[in-house]
């Protein structure tokens, strides 16, 4: 009999993922779902960037590529960085990965040791709490609610702290709150951290550009202290519409981006050849060129909003960035609409799905139990079918 290793039995399914495959299933069967459980912009990767990506196929780019990125890619990454972060990192402090995700699992991989703990302020990613508990870690998940707008305080970082804590990882804007950590909040946090000079910090800051302006993005490695202490995360799937491209990276101390570079070496060399020479082009251009998206979403997240607010027992903060809204929904706790009973947060996502014929995604994934996930990163008019057929289902 075959027997698997007992890592991957011990490992969740992608939430996201799951409720995806479910969605299409149901799909399959006829049935018109409309999916807001995926984090994708429904918008094609712009013109510019497939131009570019024809050229290289023309170019004849088709070999391996260096493990750790074409140096030219590395070069607009570094310019990225400067530009938009005021960040300076040398080339080899930067890894090109297939996908942010790729990044940091790496990172997991490099850092922790059996029984090394990584804070994780709730919501967190899904994939966070699996990447650390593959590699042997502890994961300390330190709740925050509405109320604070999903964000962790100094106060509550100070008490998850143990002669254990090797990393603290956190997304901002968040996936999946939306929420945005300003300058003074994360300087506060540091401040903490000045105490504990060997936590590592990941800062996976996918969304930067998604950000509706109330906040700027900012990265914890502009602060002196923690620059050679945190590893920058972020790639082009969000902003730039290019989720099936797979292409992330990092800026990183180079003892961390070397020991990356030596795992991507064995596990899956450079990443794919046509979609780094596309990166170079979405890199070097201007963000205006992708303003419109960013526009799109803002005006997405007022019509979710509005639409949510008009429906009794869902709570929202508003989130900063990102295209998600992350309701707390226990109201809907021990309550029973059309022969079935909520007794939490999946059963109300699940619920949805087989009645309301709309994917959302549990908070109990995020590690907010009392919450889902409703992306926006879909058309005016599935957001109003959507909104609409939840409210008729729950009425």
């Amino acid at each position: 009999m075959i027997q698997l290793s007992d890592k991957i039995q011990n490992l969740e399914t992608s939430a996201t993922l799951a409720m995806a495959a479910k969605a299409r299933e149901l799909k399959t069967e006829g049935k018109d779902i409309i999916g807001l459980s995926l984090g994708e912009p429904d918008f094609n990767t712009p013109d510019f960037i497939k131009e570019a990506a024809i050229q290289a196929i023309n170019d004849n780019y088709n070999s391996y590529t260096p493990v750790d990125g074409y140096e030219d890619l590395k070069k607009a990454v570094q310019l990225k960085f400067k530009r938009d972060n005021h960040l300076n990192y040398n080339l080899n402090q930067i890894v090109v990965s297939t996908g942010a995700k790729q990044s940091l699992y790496n990172i997991a991989s490099v850092i922790i040791n059996p029984g090394d703990e990584v804070i994780l302020p709730c919501p967190y990613w899904v994939s966070y709490k699996d990447m650390v508990k593959l590699n042997e870690g502890v994961p300390v998940e330190v709740q925050t609610d509405l109320e604070q707008d999903f964000k962790m305080t100094p106060d509550q970082l100070r008490s998850a702290i143990t002669p254990k804590t090797k990393m603290l990882w956190y997304s901002s804007p968040c996936n999946p709150s939306g929420s945005v950590y300003t300058e003074k909040e994360l300087r506060a946090l540091a401040e903490v951290l000045k105490e504990y000079p060997d936590i590592v910090v990941v800062s996976d800051e996918i969304y930067e550009h998604i950000n509706f302006g109330e906040e700027k993005t900012f990265s914890m490695a502009q602060i002196d202290s923690m620059y050679d202490r945190t590893v920058t995360v972020n790639g082009v799937s969000k902003a730039f519409a290019m989720t099936g491209w797979r292409i992330g990276y990092i800026g990183a101390p180079e003892k961390i981006a070397n020991a990356c570079k030596k795992l991507q070496g064995q596990v899956t060399s450079g990443a794919n050849c046509i979609a780094q020479r596309a990166v170079i082009t979405a890199l070097e251009a201007p963000v205006e060129k992708i303003q419109y998206m960013i526009d799109k979403f803002k005006s997405r997240r007022k019509l979710i909003l509005d639409l949510i607010s008009r429906i009794q027992g869902f709570e929202c903060n508003e989130p900063k960035g990102a295209f998600y809204i992350f309701p707390n929904v226990s109201f809907f706790f021990g309550k029973t609409f059309n022969g079935k009973k909520i007794e939490n947060a999946t059963d109300f996502s699940m619920f949805l799905l087989e009645v309301a014929n709309v994917a959302t995604v549990t908070g109990e994934a995020f590690g907010s139990p009392n919450c889902i996930r409703i992306s926006y990163a879909a058309s005016e008019a599935n957001i109003e079918e959507a909104l609409e057929r939840i409210k008729k289902s729950l009425t």
